[in-house]
């Protein structure tokens, strides 16, 4: 990918259906704005089966840092939370539609891996979802989930 790709659900979902989402998370993740090639290298390189995107509910979505209240590692109160958080939320407000987030499923978990602000700008924003690529350690576990998400969508 080139340095003036726009990372998007649509941009996304074209590396999907070209068997490319493996490629798609690592040159995201080291994009400026993410600017986190490590942890890119760290989930790709086939280390990861990736589906998506998808959508997933915010509150389901383990974050390593959040609201009180949330599924998070360590609770932030709202006023701690960065400007450009209420920035997006506004931007979000106004239309705007951020890339998916990168979360890993882990132990019947969603670990969210990359877009705690993005996941944080949504809720302010009044969302309950987000648009995701979720990573899976083998087959069976990716299987599972797919089956489960389509029994309770249907």
């Amino acid at each position: 990918m080139t340095e003036n790709v726009e990372y998007s659900v649509e941009t996304a979902r074209a590396a999907a259906e070209r068997d490319e989402l493996d490629a798609w998370v690592a040159d995201f993740l080291a994009s400026p704005g993410s600017d986190n090639a490590e942890l890119g290298e760290a989930l790709t390189g086939g280390s990861h089966l990736w589906i998506g995107p998808v959508q997933l509910p915010l509150d389901q979505l383990n974050r390593l840092a959040g609201p009180p209240g949330a599924p998070v590692l360590e609770a932030v109160e709202e006023d701690e939370w960065r400007d450009d958080v209420q920035d997006l939320a506004e931007d979000i407000d106004d239309g705007a539609k951020p890339p998916p987030v990168i979360v890993t499923h882990e132990n019947d978990q969603l670990k969210l891996e990359d877009g705690n602000h993005r996941v944080e700008a949504l809720r302010r924003a009044g969302h309950d979802h987000a648009w995701a690529i979720v990573g899976f350690s083998d087959a069976e576990e990716r299987d599972r989930f797919i089956a489960r998400s389509e029994r309770q969508a249907g």
